[in-house]
């Protein structure tokens, strides 16, 4: 695996352990029904998607980061397109944007977690294909 293919395997919500399987349910992370719901295991390599009770506990500190980075991003962009801002202004765009962005911060926190913690393994796919 290259390094240049993270990024995009979790972006895609792909198993970290033989980056085939999808995590979720849904590749929509905004559908009503199943954009938060993972499958239990991987339909390819059959690792589970939750390895212990409370695994993603960790991934609200990943969810910190990515909403201070969108907090970040949304401040600098408001002072320099509309430089005399009202708090308010900039409180309801940093909320519009939390609430907006959930879905895709919940998805991308969870797998960024479990990509921490299973290692790919590229013998899964080579079993597979032979």
């Amino acid at each position: 695996m290259k390094a240049i293919q993270l990024p995009s395997l979790i972006l895609q919500g792909k198993c970290p352990k033989c980056h085939q399987g999808n995590m979720f349910q849904s590749q929509n992370p905004f559908h009503p029904k199943k954009g938060y719901q993972m499958v239990k295991n991987c339909p390819h390599c059959q690792q589970a998607t939750e390895p212990e009770p409370g695994f993603y506990f960790g991934a609200m500190f990943i969810s910190y980061a990515i909403n201070t980075a969108f907090f970040i991003i949304v401040w600098t962009a408001l002072t320099f397109i509309y430089p005399n801002y009202s708090l308010t202004v900039l409180l309801s765009l940093l909320a519009l944007t939390v609430i907006l962005m959930l879905p895709l911060t919940f998805r991308l926190s969870r797998t960024i977690w479990i990509y921490i913690f299973v290692k790919y393994k590229p013998e899964i796919e080579l079993e597979n294909q032979s």
